[in-house]
């Protein structure tokens, strides 16, 4: 009698499982390649210019914020 050989069946479905993985991943990649054009539009608003300009104070020197002691 043939033995079972359950490491083929194991790969088996790990690769179907891989499989249905990839598709939905290339479903995801789609959408968001649909969703792409409408971006750049938006980041040329006008809006946008007044941030670049808050930016600046950014550079200046990192705020470190320390917890006060309660004197207990």
């Amino acid at each position: 009698m043939a033995k079972i050989n359950y490491g083929f069946e194991k790969r088996q479905r790990e690769l179907a499982k891989q499989k249905k993985q990839e598709a939905k991943d290339a479903r995801k990649r789609e959408a968001r390649a649909a969703k792409v054009p409408d971006a750049p539009a938006m980041q040329e608003a006008p809006e946008a210019e007044p941030a670049s300009a808050a930016s600046g104070q950014a550079d200046a020197a990192p705020r470190i914020h320390r917890r006060a002691s309660t004197g207990d």
